[in-house]
């Protein structure tokens, strides 16, 4: 009797083994448009032949400067954020090996052994004194059927939650990635203003060194050598502070790294980085099913679902079995020898309880699912607005960067006006100092926003959801 009811329900168990309490989890509609906004400040945002979408492309084809590549690879393999992240994975993956063993039965086994030495006043004669017993016992312990899912809602919890951990490494990657590729271009970009400063400061001493020889001889008044003085000590204080932020920039790439970045693998100016050109924006519905932050998210809210489920479970009875499937003993003293087997279970109703508490859990659960919605509605916003400002920026760098490098070239062309006029005796030394500083700032506007075109794209590549299949 007690085999067929034990059969009967290892067979209700499986037959019963895939059904769950959980709520049928349907992905939210976005709430967002379906298409990139459009307008005077953004570019043709349809995707274009032969440009690559972010998602497939890789960053060792993105990024294509040969220094910057060697740079991401020891930060892929140094980065302390990155390396908590892939920790964060395998605690994950633990906790959920954890939660799918509970569905198996545990199985014990138990070996002991006595020995007995009797007195032999207690013997017959020629029976060994000594005796020995050894027993072999295995079975399983507590071991509950998951008629209703509840164990089965809590490892889909624990699945959805160690894929939630993987995105967040993959979208910690990606962050770590961009976040290096803007640090190593602001780093040439910086230097290059330094390198500017040194080259002003050696046009504007040449300048102020010409002025004192004609001040010296009548040619120039006190005013156009101090003016000139202004300039050679601005250039002064310019190469200090860039000089200062150069220093900067190296310390937070190194800690970017996570280790010393060799002399040679650091860049000398703007110029000598490469990137991709372009990448394709593709729609809004291509990008929320890469994003690992976003697929982060929706994996928590499907943990969150089958939390529902597990405490759906907790309102029907829980079947708790332990048996004991095969135990053997033997004794032996002298030429005798003994054994038994024996086959038993103990199966254990928990009735539930239907208290405040255990409303309350299921309660719990159903706002946690929402508040969890909601953050995952918000992480879809969040990243359409960051993917509409790149295109917007891309939209408008290319007209700045030309109008720039127009006003680079007019600026130019007045100092050298104006300097031949002060020279021929036409015009003040004003007029000179206005143009260099005019010239200046243009050249420093111009490195500005070659900066910010390139930081656009690596932003567009990050955004877009690049590298994602990594």
């Amino acid at each position: 009797m007690n085999k067929i009811f034990f059969l009967t329900l290892i067979g209700l168990f499986i037959f019963l083994s895939g059904c769950t309490l959980s709520p049928k989890y349907t992905r939210p509609e976005a709430p967002v448009p379906a298409v990139w906004p459009s307008g005077a400040a953004y570019k043709e945002t349809k995707p274009a032949a032969g440009v690559p979408a972010a998602p497939e492309l890789r960053w060792q084809d993105f990024f294509t400067d040969t220094k910057l590549q060697q740079i991401i690879e020891m930060a892929l393999t140094n980065n302390r954020d990155l390396r908590l992240a892939v920790l964060n994975v395998e605690m994950a993956r633990a906790l959920y090996g954890i939660k799918r063993a509970e569905l198996l039965p545990t199985v014990n086994a138990t070996v002991s052994a006595s020995k007995q030495r009797s007195s032999s006043d207690l013997l017959r004669p020629g029976e060994p004194r000594t005796s020995e017993q050894y027993s072999i016992n295995l079975g399983t312990s507590s071991w509950e059927i998951d008629f209703f899912g509840r164990i089965r809602s809590l490892k889909d919890a624990a699945l959805q939650e160690y894929l939630a951990t993987e995105q967040a490494r993959r979208s910690t990657q990606i962050s770590l990635v961009a976040e290096l590729a803007n640090t190593y271009l602001t780093l040439a970009a910086d230097r290059e203003l330094l390198k500017l400063a040194h080259e002003t400061m050696g046009s504007q001493k040449a300048t102020y060194n010409l002025i004192r020889r004609r001040y010296e001889v009548g040619a120039s008044s006190e005013l156009d050598l101090r003016q000139a003085q202004t300039r050679v000590d601005a250039a002064q204080v310019d190469i200090a502070r860039y000089t200062g932020i150069v220093a900067g920039d190296e310390n937070a790439l190194m800690l970017l790294v996570g280790s010393p970045v060799p002399d040679g693998l650091l860049p000398t100016e703007l110029n000598t980085v490469t990137l991709l050109k372009d990448i394709s924006s593709g729609l809004p519905s291509e990008v929320l099913q890469h994003r690992p932050d976003i697929l982060q998210a929706e994996n928590q809210l499907k943990a969150a679902n089958a939390n529902i489920g597990a405490a759906r479970a907790t309102f029907f009875p829980r079947i708790a079995l332990t048996t004991t499937i095969g135990t053997a003993s033997s004794e032996l003293s002298g030429l005798f020898s003994s054994g038994s087997g024996t086959w038993s279970f103990a199966p254990q109703i928990i009735m539930p309880i239907f208290d405040s508490r255990t409303w309350s859990a299921l309660n719990a659960s159903k706002v946690d699912r929402e508040i969890i919605l909601t953050r995952y509605e918000k992480a879809i916003q969040v990243a359409f607005r960051e993917v509409a400002d790149a295109l917007a920026q891309r939209g408008t760098l290319g007209n700045q960067l030309e109008a720039q490098q127009s006003l680079v070239e007019a600026t130019a062309e007045s100092f050298r006006l104006s300097d031949l006029r002060y020279k021929r005796g036409i015009d003040s030394y004003l007029s000179v100092l206005d143009a260099q500083r005019s010239l200046y700032g243009a050249q420093q506007g111009l490195l500005a926003v070659r900066l910010s075109r390139l930081a656009n794209l690596v932003t567009l590549y990050k955004v877009l959801g690049g590298g994602a299949s990594e």
